[in-house]
């Protein structure tokens, strides 16, 4: 009965995984055998030799743990030789080996804790030894009052020292017997995997197991009919009769109804609620009819247990076939959440409505199946069946389970199939995981049953039922997924697809999984043990030098920095909202002081976070060092881009929202950060500037200090004009300006005589240079009125194109000239032959080449 008790709960807290962690270190406090408190003969005559004489040694001894309260080391010796000599002879049974095991565990502990005796003096001696300096070097010598403290301290630091010596060396050896039973017990688990055992499909072997199987039942009837004639029991069972009718009745209830009543009490509550909460009630409602059916067979197994009717054999009969009903509720419950109905609000795989419920079925047969194997494994060993009857027994479950796991594979694969998305984007990674699942449980499937019937039936069970189980682990941590989606919805308020694609439910299911993965290890034959062992590892820390960083200590800083961090930045809210715009300080200014509180803030914080978790920086310096050898050759552009940032923050040649124009880019500062800073064209583009690029290269700042700018317009009118009317009419339109300023005044020259026009030019300071190009617009507008209104004109170039040989390109050749000679041979000219329009009758041709002479 506790087997299949046991096998329950385990099914149970595979379930609930919700808070999955790792197998916790084992706390084995509890004395080894004849460990009296008595000292070592090499400990006892080291503490005389240095305590004889010795006043100061003397009155220490009195003021730290002695070897008095060490552990036996006398005891512990004759263990350490039983258990190597165990180990070297190597016929121990596995059962000899665990308890061996725990045994020395438990002598580790105490040594463990024998370590860290008087490890305060330990520390203060060393200190007052280093406070005396160096050792003086060969030829050296010091003061005799300095040799003399140094003498006794030494004495002193040796006499607390030497239980700690005793402690460390026997943990070593404790460490080693430990780790050769692992090694030990790993390797006959292997050789077991993979010896082939008696074929199932020999004839030879039927009888016996159906003689086995017949023994069995027939004894179990015999016992439970002897139990209840038996005169002793009668009294027994008749004061336990009642509390039996009661648990059996309301285990049956809970077994055959609870799901149905809980169901009904679901559909109502359901009915009034939307998502997300829904999905939550969902969750919640289903893990309540999964829970009530588990309840009534704990019921029953104990109404079993007080009923004083089954004796050994039937008591382990009817108990694993009631674990057997519990396995199919969990797997039934595992189908419905992974596989989904009809009706339901979630759907964990794309399938249809038909494979969704040919899921639901497989799984609960997958369970039944796994339940099966664990009441044949339970009656097997209550009966000690022989190896040939066990795997004819287990073969028609594990060729069931194989049959299932590739049917469910199938599904898996489908599904995959049906979400991959369309084009060259890629599968989700849970989809192409699924897949992949789906793969492993088809060969997985195939290959344990092929392995059961060629003889190899426990590794056929150990790959089939550890898929089984790592495949029903997985589809908890993928309704976990689900549910912590409806939690991120119902807690921040999103909508479904805000929350599938929210970063917090996929951070929350990596926590889940990563704490899952002893529950993995296990399924797939690790032990207890070795998972105790690596979580001892990893509690024990990494040693860096001096310093060991443990998982408390990595915690401790975390939430250190994560409390100066905030601090930081309430700091940094509170300067900028309430102190910092009551000052004069430009916004430019407000938001360097802003970047260098944080700053220093969050140096500070990450100081005092490693200062207070003890970790000891001086213990780096080699990895620092190092580390800037590299900064110096492979980062010395971030270097100089964090230096210029920090430059940047300080002399604050430019700030945000300044109109800024740097290395062919013009445009808007938006932010300043210690590598880059974000300018904004007029395009609408941002720009990722490095920060060296305003320390070495050239600037030009619009707007720094002021918003004032000069606009600059030309203007050209045509000879002929009369200049100072033209400068008078300037003169009135830029005036006339609103975002012109008058002092300093516009002003409007008289630059040139060009080639065409007459050039003016206009430049006038504007009050907001941020507005030049509007003004520009206006101003241009003005001008061309006031020039149409006056006729005056704007002038503009005016060409006349010749072409040299015209009946070229109409494709007639060289034709003979008037005088008789043929074109270019004879001496005439092409170019003057035939132009493009007719010429004026007192045009020059030597003027016309002259004029035109380059051929444009």
């Amino acid at each position: 009965m506790m087997q299949a008790i046991t096998r329950l709960f385990a099914l149970l807290v595979l379930v609930a995984s919700l808070s999955v962690a790792p197998v916790a270190a084992q706390d084995d406090t509890a004395p080894a055998d004849g460990t009296a408190s008595v000292e070592t003969g090499a400990a006892a005559g080291e503490i005389e030799r240095l305590t004889a004489g010795e006043s100061p040694a003397a009155q220490l001894a009195a003021t730290v743990k002695m070897p008095g309260s060490a552990p036996d080391y006398e005891a512990w010796a004759r263990a350490a030789h039983r258990a190597e000599q165990a180990l070297d002879a190597s016929r121990a049974s596995n059962d000899a080996l665990q308890s061996l095991r725990s045994e020395m565990s438990q002598w580790r502990d105490r040594f463990a804790d024998a370590r860290a005796e008087n490890s305060v003096r330990i520390s203060t001696l060393r200190n007052q030894i280093g406070a005396l300096g160096p050792e003086p070097a060969e030829g050296e010598s010091e003061s005799p009052a300095v040799a003399r403290q140094r003498e006794i301290l030494q004495n002193q630091l040796e006499l607390v020292e030497t239980p700690v010596l005793a402690a460390q060396i026997a943990h070593a050896r404790a460490d080693d017997i430990i780790s050769q039973i692992d090694i030990l017990l790993r390797s006959r688990q292997a050789d077991t995997l993979l010896s082939a055992g008696p074929s199932p499909l020999n004839p030879s072997n039927w009888a016996a197991t159906a003689s086995d199987i017949n023994r069995t039942f027939h004894a179990s009837i015999r016992e439970v009919r002897a139990n209840w004639l038996a005169a002793a029991n009668r009294q027994q069972i008749r004061n336990a009769l009642p509390a039996v009718i009661v648990l059996t009745i309301v285990g049956l209830a809970l077994l055959l109804r609870g799901r149905a009543w809980s169901g009904r009490l679901g559909d109502r509550i359901l009915r009034r609620t939307k998502w997300p909460s829904r999905g939550v009630w969902g969750f919640l409602l289903s893990v309540v009819q999964m829970i009530l059916p588990i309840f009534g067979v704990l019921f029953l197994l104990v109404a079993v247990n007080l009923s004083s009717v089954f004796g050994v054999r039937s008591e382990v009969v009817v108990s694993s076939a009631l674990a057997v009903l519990a396995s199919v509720v969990l797997a039934r419950w595992l189908g419905i959440r992974v596989f989904g109905r009809g009706d339901a609000d979630w759907e964990i795989l794309s399938l249809t409505s038909t494979a969704r419920t040919e899921g639901r079925v497989e799984a609960t047969f997958l369970g039944l199946a796994y339940g099966l194997h664990g009441f044949a494994k339970d009656v097997a060993e209550a009966d000690n069946y022989s190896d040939a009857t066990i795997a004819i027994i287990e073969l028609p479950i594990l060729i069931l389970a194989g049959v299932l796991l590739v049917r469910i594979g199938r599904l898996l694969r489908a599904h995959a199939v049906e979400a991959e998305p369309e084009g060259e984007e890629r599968a989700p990674f849970r989809d192409r995981l699924l897949s992949l699942g789906g793969r492993a449980l088809i060969l997985g499937g195939i290959s344990g049953a092929a392995l059961a019937v060629l003889g190899y039936g426990a590794l056929g069970q150990f790959i089939i039922y550890a898929l089984a189980g790592s495949i029903a682990l997985i589809g908890v941590l993928l309704i976990l997924h689900v549910l912590f989606v409806d939690l991120y919805g119902l807690i921040a308020g999103k909508s479904l697809d805000e929350s599938q694609d929210a970063l917090t439910p996929v951070l929350a299911s990596l926590i889940v999984l990563i704490a899952s993965t002893p529950l993995f290890a296990l399924i797939w034959g690790a032990r207890t043990t070795d998972m105790r062992e690596i979580w001892k590892a990893v509690g024990e820390g990494l040693s860096v030098g001096d310093t060991t960083i443990t998982p408390a200590s990595v915690i401790f800083l975390i939430v250190i920095f994560a409390i100066g961090y905030g601090i930081t930045k309430l700091i940094q809210g509170m300067l900028t909202s309430t102190v910092l715009p009551k000052t004069r300080i430009d916004v430019g200014g407000q938001n360097a002081i802003t970047s260098g509180i944080g700053y220093v803030g969050y140096f500070l914080a990450a100081v005092v976070a490693i200062t207070a978790a003890g970790i000891d920086l001086s213990s780096l310096a080699i990895v620092a060092g190092a580390l800037s050898v590299g900064i110096g050759f492979g980062l010395q552009t971030i270097v100089s881009n964090f230096v210029s940032g920090i430059i940047l923050l300080i002399e604050r040649p430019i700030s945000e929202g300044d109109w800024i124009s740097v290395g062919g880019n013009m445009g808007i500062v938006k932010d300043i950060s210690v590598r880059s800073t974000r300018i904004e064209t007029f395009d609408k583009q941002d720009v990722m500037i490095p920060n060296s690029d305003f320390i070495s290269g050239t600037v030009t700042n619009y707007t720094r200090g002021n918003s004032i700018g000069r606009l600059v317009i030309n203007v050209g009118v045509a000879y002929g004009t009369d200049t100072r009317w033209v400068h008078q009419i300037l003169t009135e339109i830029v005036q006339d300006h609103p975002l012109v300023t008058v002092n300093p005044a516009p002003q409007v020259g008289f630059m040139a005589f060009g080639a065409d026009s007459l050039e003016f030019q206009v430049r006038a300071v504007l009050s907001d240079v941020g507005m030049i190009l509007i003004v520009q617009d206006e101003l241009n507008h003005q001008i061309a009125e006031r020039f149409a209104k006056e006729g005056i004109e704007v002038p503009f170039a005016q060409r006349d194109i010749w072409l040299r040989n015209p009946e070229v390109l109409r494709g007639e050749g060289n034709k003979p000239a008037k005088d008789g000679g043929s074109g270019p041979a004879g001496g005439g000219d092409s170019a003057t032959s035939k132009p493009v329009r007719d010429l004026p009758k007192d045009y020059d041709e030597g003027a016309g080449e002259a004029a035109d002479g380059d051929g444009d």
